[in-house]
């Protein structure tokens, strides 16, 4: 591998382990929910253990941008940024800390966010104070996908440092920006050369209000409260993946216009598990929770100069590695002053039968939760409640084995403990977020 390839990282919002074709999602009534995703799986690798940074967005996406665990920002001990932080110096990603796109724009790589920031608000904080040329989308966690409007009502559509006034349903107009990116980019300059690029897709979708393209007329409603929580069902969240999913198609065919497919690595995960209307089966749980449902989520890379098609693996990854793994893959080393945490997968996409010991570690200050991963076993807690599971076995997360594995359930403790006092305690000033409770819903 010699050449330095182009990279497409697509985030989802909310997506649940199961809501893919690919990932034994259900059909809805209009036919395959994910064709384009599930293409792009068959010819490519699919991760089946997987895992997101965080249960809840914010703390996931200072992860993919900086490789390393989130616990070292203190904006990531938000769960997650809400529209308070609006004004904060504190809450948001410092633009002094290297990010993968300006380490990669520093290696002349031209790079955009198109799509969701969720890590602070100007004038502190924003995309183009952290790596990226470009950026056009929301800068808080959800917009009305008509209106544009944030949470707290204030319009919320950008195009770099200023605010951008468009038309259109959100999902649609980010995919048409990238389709825009990726034909501008594709330009040869007066050497004949183009330079690579890395582009990051981060939609909304499927995250709420749940409103599909033909949805325009609910804006008005949802308005003071974009959870949508009297409203919304699997049929409306289906179409609202399959309208991401035909974009990413859009996108597909763009490289494909330009003869990139071969020597772009195009990566899509979400930013953590399901939600309200989600598919996580067979996990339990989702956003907001350790257990498997909130942090497990689809994993999926397309690149025909080095990834088999229809490979599928059980190595175990983060978010964190997939940043690393696009470092790797443009021959940057990290900032010696701000190692990565993250590792790389480059061995695995190359050959799919390659494995990496990878030991992973979670908290959350909701619900004191604490989890790690290693191998096939879990060691979880919840509340004051501790557990160990076998995972591979019991991916439900149901036979607790604490007492029948005593030493194993110490020892993963005990890592768990020594990560922990590893990284920066939570703030006590660290706020929890929840936009529903079991007031509002049964609890899963």
């Amino acid at each position: 591998m010699n050449k330095r390839p182009n990279i497409i990282f697509i985030v989802a919002d909310d997506l649940g382990f199961a809501d893919l074709g690919c990932y034994g999602g259900r059909a809805a009534a209009f036919g395959g929910v994910s064709p384009v995703l599930d293409d792009l799986a068959s010819n490519g690798i699919r991760f089946l253990e997987g895992y997101a940074n965080s249960p809840v967005c914010s703390p996931t996406r200072f992860a993919l941008m900086t490789g390393r665990y989130q616990y070292r920002l203190r904006g990531a001990a938000e769960e997650p940024i809400n529209a308070k932080a609006r004004g904060s110096s504190t809450l948001g990603l410092p633009p002094a800390h290297p990010t993968v796109p300006s380490l990669l724009r520093d290696a002349g790589y031209r790079t955009a966010l198109i799509g969701k920031w969720h890590l602070g608000y100007p004038p502190t904080f924003g995309p183009t104070l952290s790596g990226y040329d470009e950026f056009f989308g929301p800068m808080s966690g959800g917009v009305d996908y008509f209106t544009h409007c944030g949470s707290n009502g204030q319009h919320d559509l950008w195009m770099g440092a200023e605010e951008s006034q468009q038309e259109g349903y959100l999902t649609d107009l980010i995919s048409r920006r990238a389709v825009d990116y990726i034909d501008r980019v594709s330009a040869a300059d007066s050497t004949g050369q183009t330079a690579p690029f890395f582009l990051s897709l981060h939609y909304t979708a499927p995250h709420w209000p749940w409103e599909t393209r033909d949805d325009a007329a609910m804006a008005p409603e949802v308005r003071s409260n974009l959870f949508h929580l009297h409203g919304g069902n699997i049929h409306s969240y289906q179409k609202m993946i399959h309208h991401m999913d035909e974009g990413i198609g859009w996108v597909m065919q763009a490289l494909r216009r330009h003869d990139l497919t071969r020597d772009t690595l195009v990566i899509f995960t979400s930013d953590n598990g399901g939600e309200r209307f989600s598919d996580n089966w067979p996990l339990v749980g989702g956003k907001m929770d350790l257990t498997e449902g909130g942090i497990r989520v689809p994993w999926i890379a397309h690149w025909p100069a080095v990834i088999p098609g229809g490979a599928t693996t059980g190595q175990h990854c983060l978010t964190m590695d997939w940043s690393a793994t696009c470092l790797d893959a443009a021959g940057i080393t990290a900032h010696e002053d701000f190692p990565l945490d993250g590792v790389s997968l480059l061995p695995v996409l190359a050959d799919p039968a390659h494995s990496i010991d990878r030991p992973m570690f979670w908290r959350m200050n909701h619900r004191n939760q604490r989890a790690a991963r290693h191998g096939d076993w879990k060691y979880l807690r919840v509340d004051d409640c501790e557990y160990l599971f076998n995972v591979t076995t019991d991916a439900r997360e149901r036979a607790n084995l604490a007492h029948h594995h005593p030493e194993r359930f110490a020892q993963m403790r005990a890592a768990w403990e020594d990560w922990n006092a590893s990284m920066p305690a939570i703030p006590p000033d660290a706020t929890v977020s929840l936009g529903y409770t079991r007031k509002d819903m049964p609890q899963r």
